[in-house]
């Protein structure tokens, strides 16, 4: 969302702001009636999806009702915080009837980072020592390592101070752009490991009305700030950034933040705080990237369900709406818990922010300050619905992985789709306003299997990849019978949890669950053959 992108978000938006006053359309025959919503324009650095959202004031309040099954339940077991000095392993697994996941692999067989920041808040700062300890599980040898560094995409955004191999200086390496390349002394083996220490300083950018990373006069958000290793499939993958889409990939990997900041900041994490020594530590584990908001002048609210936490961390002025988002979070949680797998995290924070949309981090979604002013109750406004298409990305994101930037399908026609299962679980005389507000209107076109390289424009990618998307995976539900798609998509969260998938994992799977002629559904909604 960086400001050399804003004249086109600012057209579009224009363009669907003058459509608010036309009648919608009717919900097409074949589907439950879908609702719009507008994609915005993302910053190239930001690694969370943006979600399109409906333009204020196109909201139809008079569709007909569907009622579906009634909604299933999920009951919780309670699983201790870790204690540790050390990233420690994880609890041992809770019942499947848990809202928190079953851990990933034990911690010795994730890359993991250990982070200590001191976050000049006032300054606009952050000073940082990070230490990686990156395991080759690539099954070959690698000559060099290839790392994320999203802040020095900005001008004089990242200051390396110092960078060690195994204890030792590293001077072979160059910083270009996005991409950190350290050349290896001697080959790191397939099974063996390495252990990077950076240092480094940030200068947080000011932040724009499309950005999310950066400062604006009370908040400070940190989202790929730290650099990280990216994965490596027969190459490195780091992919050009796009005005719109994702371009980060992302391994699981165990994170743990020491920070300390100005003793008036609240921060908001998706990890609970935990005291060691004159550091507040957050540790996740098999996340894809730990992101923070700061700030003086947070309020929060605060529930939980089974064991997880949810916080809603707002301004002053939107009580109501900071109150409804925990009440949502809760609700969305138990639903996909049920729907898919347990929960991944052990909390999850919600957190307003001056942004254009919304955007998800593991185990922390941003939503803009524009949804909290429209906010009026219920469940038929953009809060809810942006905000449970993030929390859904915490399925389809943080716990199953997938290339955003030439899949994006995976994750983001699966948390627009989390969308309509959230609704039929909730607010089952809400569907038809739902297939309105967030597809219909849009009246969608394109290829489902559009990548962000490809999409035309903003416009376009979003219709294809979102709501095209939604169209193709209610019909697939349809094609299988609900019970094979349940047992389908149930299935596709245990198998790659924590993991990476593919659009060709996504079919086989489901050919191997029911084997129905899918050919007709993916010459109608893909470009590719599956």
């Amino acid at each position: 969302m960086l400001s050399i992108f804003r004249k086109t978000h600012i057209i579009v938006l224009a363009i669907l702001l003058a459509s608010c006053n036309s009648p919608i359309a009717s919900p097409t025959p074949t589907h439950q009636a879908f609702a719009p919503f507008i994609l915005v324009t993302q910053d190239p650095n930001a690694s969370s999806t943006p979600t399109p959202f409906q333009p204020s004031g196109a909201v139809e309040t008079s569709l007909p009702t569907f009622t579906p099954s009634p909604p299933a339940t999920a009951t919780f077991t309670d699983t201790p915080p870790p204690t540790q000095t050390e990233m420690p392993p994880l609890p041992s697994p809770t019942p499947a009837s848990s809202a928190q996941a079953s851990p990933p692999p034990a911690a010795s067989n994730r890359t993991s980072y250990i982070l200590y920041t001191t976050l000049d808040f006032k300054g606009r700062t952050a000073y940082v020592d990070q230490t990686i300890r990156y395991y080759n599980k690539t099954g070959g040898s690698l000559a060099d390592l290839v790392l994320s560094v999203q802040p020095n995409s900005y001008r004089n955004g990242f200051i390396l101070n110092s960078i060690a191999l195994n204890g030792a200086p590293v001077t072979a390496y160059a910083l270009e752009g996005q991409r950190l390349t350290i050349s290896l002394p001697q080959a790191l083996t397939s099974g063996s490991a390495a252990t990077l220490t950076l240092s480094y300083k940030l200068n947080i950018p000011s932040k724009g009305a499309n950005d999310v990373y950066g400062y604006d006069l009370n908040q400070i958000n940190l989202t790929d700030w730290y650099p990280f290793v990216v994965p490596y499939r027969g190459g490195w993958v780091l992919h050009d950034p796009m005005p719109w889409g994702e371009h980060l990939v992302y391994e699981a990997s165990d994170v743990e933040l020491n920070i300390k900041t100005d003793s008036d900041i609240t921060l908001a994490v998706g990890a609970s705080p935990e005291s060691n020594g004159e550091w507040t530590r957050y540790r996740m584990y098999g996340a894809r990237t730990l992101a923070l908001s700061a700030s003086s002048e947070f309020m929060v609210s605060e529930t939980s369900t089974g064991n997880i936490t949810i916080r809603s961390y707002y301004f002053n002025g939107y009580r109501s709406a900071g109150d409804a988002m925990a009440n949502t979070g809760a609700s969305a949680i138990q639903t996909f818990s049920s729907q898919y797998a347990p929960y991944p995290h052990q909390t999850l924070a919600i957190v307003q922010t001056d942004m254009d949309d919304g955007q998800e981090y593991d185990g922390l979604v941003f939503l803009s300050t524009d949804f909290y002013a429209q906010y009026g109750g219920g469940a038929r406004n953009n809060l809810t619905v942006i905000g449970v298409h993030e929390i859904a990305h915490q399925w389809w994101f943080s716990l199953v992985g997938n290339d955003q930037a030439l899949e994006p399908w995976l994750d983001e026609a699966l948390s627009t789709y989390s969308e309509r299962i959230f609704f039929e679980n909730n607010y089952p005389a809400n569907i038809s306003w739902w297939w309105q507000f967030r597809v219909n209107y849009f009246k969608p076109t394109g290829y489902v299997d559009t990548d962000i390289y490809n999409g035309g424009t903003f416009r376009s990618y979003t219709n294809a990849v979102y709501f095209q998307g939604a169209y193709f995976l209610d019909e697939m539900r349809v094609l299988m019978g609900y019970g094979n798609f349940s047992k389908f998509i149930k299935e596709y969260a245990r198998r790659y949890s924590y993991g990476h998938a593919t659009a060709a994992d996504f079919f086989a799977l489901a050919r191997e669950t029911i084997n129905v002629n899918y050919d007709g559904l993916i010459e109608k909604y893909f470009w590719g053959s599956y």
